[in-house]
């Protein structure tokens, strides 16, 4: 989607017209994820590893952990959103910044870890001071927290304005945590989108908006909520989200089929 993305002018950035030019041998590829070091079955950072048998138990010893690291209450029932990112406009904070109070109303807790523009760090900081007890904010980077944030989380925020790939929406399906994501670059390339017809047939991986805007954004959360209070059908994207491959290995061999590509129409030049 980011190779035909790039190929406006919106996205472009004064190379658009070179890229549509040469189209014929542009490719993208999503990223890959390390599945050594990505993956709740032997992930040494949890207090309890899971695959999809066991995530159930799993993740809610997870949640608990997390919670009680951050010093949030320790409740199974409030749906936990993590975010581990750059706190950037790409990155969807204004949209998170600007609905945090509409979010907050309901029986959920918000956990951030990242650092950024210091205008984002400040208001996350400001939402945290008026919800003390549903809201965490980490300013800067803890690899073993990051990784328990992807277990801990039901719902992972990735509302980014453009997104190349990403690779935090991959560490969320793999760890069955549902992201709530924008219909942009490789965000749509690797998220499912739960509406009734990919639910009923067990594909639906997370939840899409398309138009980058606060509306937008917040149907997409309500859409999230409501079905969090739904554990069956919660359970079926949960398990759909974590048979997903994302390995470099599948990644890998598109580069070498494009390498190859390449090698041949040298050769018969």
């Amino acid at each position: 989607t980011y190779a035909r993305e790039i190929q406006t002018a919106q996205n472009g950035y004064g190379l658009d017209g070179l890229l549509r030019a040469r189209s014929n041998v542009l490719t993208g590829i999503l990223n890959g994820i390390d599945d050594r070091e990505w993956n709740p079955a032997i992930d040494p950072s949890l207090p309890m590893n899971y695959n999809r048998s066991s995530v159930i138990a799993g993740k809610a010893a997870c949640k608990e952990e997390l919670q009680s690291r951050l010093q949030l209450p320790e409740r199974p029932e409030p749906a936990l959103f993590g975010m581990v990112s750059r706190l950037t406009d790409q990155k969807g904070l204004d949209l998170i910044v600007a609905r945090a109070d509409a979010i907050l109303a309901g029986d959920v807790q918000m956990v951030f870890l990242g650092s950024g523009d210091p205008y984002f760090e400040h208001k996350l900081r400001e939402i945290q001071h008026r919800y003390p007890e549903k809201v965490s904010v980490t300013i800067g980077y803890d690899e073993e927290l990051a990784h328990l944030i992807e277990a801990g989380s039901d719902i992972y925020l990735m509302p980014s304005r453009f997104e190349p790939c990403g690779l935090n929406q991959l560490y969320s399906l793999k760890y069955g945590t549902l992201p709530i994501v924008h219909r942009v670059g490789g965000l749509a390339d690797s998220v499912c989108e739960a509406s009734d017809e990919n639910v009923d047939a067990g594909t639906a991986t997370g939840f899409v908006f398309d138009k980058y805007d606060e509306n937008s954004f917040q149907e997409a959360v309500e859409q999230a909520l409501a079905l969090y209070k739904d554990r069956t059908i919660w359970y079926r994207l949960i398990n759909a989200a974590m048979q997903q491959n994302f390995s470099w290995k599948q990644s890998a061999e598109k580069y070498l089929a494009v390498y190859q590509s390449a090698i041949e129409a040298r050769s018969t030049r």
